[in-house]
């Protein structure tokens, strides 16, 4: 089997995939559409980050494709409505780079609120500007966290553990964390911080979630941070209140549109401002997130195509089948309607084919079921399971083949 590497996977997933024999594709950045579709003729696993979008054309024009691997934390990059139709399995990387994010984070309002971007930029250009003027500690200052999930609720206990108090508003019902206060609306939390750090998903609805509005409702002063998705800025709006002095200053790591590779240009309405940090969408590029988010997404990959497993997949219902011993494996993906888990055994029953073994769960409106056999099932008993009336996909092996 092919396996598809993007945008700098960690060559710890490389070695992951060639371990299992996989033929490993490894290129340096993203694709766009089209380029995609091509490259992906033959390929059953693809590895991505956040700049390649698999949309619904990618994945029509992948009947091989089994599986997409995130080796991120987000997954709105790709179709996965259309991906379940199609019963492809998404995985993802929902805490590797947590600690990761957490610390730049905490780097950036330490480095604001001492304007370190402007004074170091001073330096390099021949200026002694020794000043207190708008240096601040942190320590008393209100951070309000945006979205309380598990960046989030990290920010929050290191926030705290260097003197800061500590608002959060988020939608979901979320424990608090620590002394931490759940405010009872956007507004109320802007109207209160002294730094405002976003930490939302990639939803459509948290399209514009911050613009113009948000911003004239933050306290005169305070700093903004978005270690979340760029599409959920106004980044014009953004500028306006940074030059006008309602705001005293930005860090951003992400943007509604990133150059697709490394050494690519780079433009933005917030270049050039006094006390606005600009990183490249690293906050989970360090040495150890990047590792383990490669060795975590690789293994589930893996799981998924040797045995079967969905364990944490973001789209299909999670099953953690035993360790393959039997002589065959067959999964199934199926719509979820009464009746399918007979039909399916009776098809094997009636062709002489013993279960011994069999996992099963539902998700939305579909179910997968992992069924061992002691013999391998005739293609005609296979091709029956497949043309099933309420079958998305079928995959079967012999489990000694992974």
């Amino acid at each position: 089997m092919k396996a598809l590497l993007l945008e700098n996977v960690h060559p710890v997933a490389r070695e992951t995939f060639r371990r299992m024999g996989f033929d490993v594709d490894v290129r340096p950045g993203s694709m766009n559409e089209a380029e995609l579709i091509e490259a992906l003729a033959g390929v059953a696993v693809l590895g991505i980050r956040s700049n390649t979008k698999v949309t619904h054309a990618v994945l029509d024009a992948a009947p091989n494709l089994r599986a997409v691997g995130c080796f991120c934390i987000g997954t709105n990059q790709v179709d996965l409505t259309h991906a379940t139709e199609l019963g492809v399995g998404v995985f993802n990387a929902p805490f590797s780079n947590t600690r990761s994010v957490v610390e730049l984070v905490i780097g950036e309002v330490l480095a604001l609120a001492r304007r370190l971007p402007e004074k170091t930029q001073r330096m390099h250009d021949g200026i002694w500007d020794k000043s207190a003027k708008g240096a601040y500690e942190t320590r008393g200052r209100t951070l309000g966290i945006v979205g309380y999930g598990n960046i989030g609720s990290q920010l929050s206990n290191m926030a705290e553990a260097i003197g800061m108090r500590v608002a959060f508003f988020d939608t979901a019902d979320r424990l608090a964390h620590g002394n931490a206060r759940r405010m009872g609306s956007l507004d109320e939390l802007l109207a209160e911080s002294d730094v405002v750090s976003i930490h939302v998903d990639g939803r459509p609805g948290n399209a514009g979630l911050f613009g113009a509005e948000q911003f004239a409702r933050m306290k005169p002063g305070a700093v903004f941070i978005n270690a979340s998705r760029g599409m959920v800025v106004d980044d014009l709006a953004l500028r306006e209140h940074i030059l006008s002095g309602h705001l005293s200053g930005a860090a951003i790591d992400v943007f509604p549109v990133e150059p697709k590779a490394q050494g690519d240009p780079f433009e933005s309405p917030l270049r050039g401002l006094d006390n606005v940090i600009l990183t490249p969408h690293v906050g989970g590029s360090t040495a150890e997130a990047q590792e383990e988010i490669g060795t975590f997404v690789s293994t589930k990959l893996t799981g998924f195509i040797a045995a079967g497993a969905t364990s944490l997949s973001v789209n299909l219902p999670e099953v953690a089948p035993a360790p393959g011993g039997a002589a065959f494996r067959i999964a199934v993906l199926h719509r979820n309607v009464p009746g399918v888990l007979a039909s399916i055994n009776n098809t094997l029953a009636g062709a002489g084919v013993n279960v011994v073994g069999q996992w099963l769960a539902t998700r939305g409106e579909h179910g997968y079921v992992v069924t061992d056999t002691d013999a391998h099932p005739a293609k005609e008993t296979l091709a029956s399971l497949r043309d099933a009336a309420d079958t998305v996909r079928v995959e079967a092996w012999q489990p000694a083949e992974r």
